[in-house]
């Protein structure tokens, strides 16, 4: 039963990866924009609601009634303002201008929380369970996340898939150069998909605060992991990084169970298994 509570915790633990990289693997899908603050901006969002909440001691949960059109409204103007002066054929610019981005997220955030590790409670939130039978019991935090993370990328393919927007920006991705011949401003669309990734940055960091610790420097290995949840995915594909986070989530939870060491290199060690066998993810978006 403890090898099936693993699986079980692993999957939901994938839906808060899943979260990680949904922002991501959308302004890839849109932009072919390779973000490498993406990770610190998540941890930013954390800190957010850490500050909302010592200000106003209100549940964490409601933080996101203010962070989510907040960090929407960061993302658009900054990728109308600078970002979309880096986006091209030559990936080398917006990484070397995101990577200058985390250096300084990273120490302003030292600056003004210090370099102490933090944890926002969600009071009662925090112990409850669901009980499975059988000595298999689910937390509400884990739950709330497998859930939040289903709801997001839905809400996300359907915007997609179903509004002039999305459609123009599936068409941004398919072929960037036509978009121009319809009359739409790429700028604009480009800003957008920056503006939603940031809005589901405000979700994956705040539902982080609750679930595990964070500090300033945190924010590489939250990029990493949204990164491995994209690529087994399938680049792309926003329902591919469910897979990809449940996949690792999984892996780490099973390697956990072997050895508390081997957590976090076991779903290393499965993303590097996968990416040899399957370079492209298991569920790339196929290009017409």
């Amino acid at each position: 039963m403890e090898w099936v509570n693993a699986v079980v915790q692993g999957v939901l633990l994938g839906g808060l990866y899943a979260l990680f990289a949904a922002g991501l693997s959308l302004m890839f899908g849109v932009m072919r924009f390779v973000n490498l603050a993406h990770g610190d901006f998540i941890v930013l969002a954390a800190f957010g609601a850490l500050a909302l909440v010592d200000a106003t001691g209100i549940n964490p949960l409601w933080t996101l009634i203010v962070l989510v059109p907040v960090m929407a409204t960061i993302g658009y103007v900054g990728q109308r303002l600078i970002l979309n002066r880096l986006v091209g054929s030559d990936i080398l610019p917006p990484i070397l201008v995101t990577f200058g981005f985390a250096v300084i997220l990273q120490n302003l955030l030292q600056e003004a929380f210090s370099a102490d590790s933090q944890r926002i409670s969600a009071g009662a939130l925090d112990t409850a369970n669901l009980s499975l039978g059988q000595g298999l019991s689910i937390g509400a935090v884990p739950v709330l996340m497998f859930v939040a993370a289903v709801v997001v990328l839905g809400a996300l393919s359907w915007f997609l898939a179903k509004t002039n927007t999305g459609r123009l920006l599936r068409a941004t991705s398919d072929d960037p150069e036509i978009v121009g011949l319809m009359g739409a401003d790429r700028r604009h669309l480009f800003a957008i998909a920056t503006s939603l990734a940031s809005a589901v940055v405000a979700i994956a960091g705040v539902l982080m605060a609750i679930k595990t610790n964070f500090d300033p420097a945190t924010g590489p290995i939250r990029l990493l992991f949204a990164f491995e949840a994209v690529i087994m995915g399938g680049l792309g594909s926003l329902w591919g990084t469910l897979a990809g986070g449940v996949i690792l989530g999984v892996s780490q939870g099973l390697g956990a169970q072997i050895d508390p060491g081997f957590q976090v290199l076991a779903g290393h060690i499965v993303f590097l298994f996968i990416l040899v066998l399957r370079p492209q993810g298991l569920f790339a978006r196929q290009r017409g």
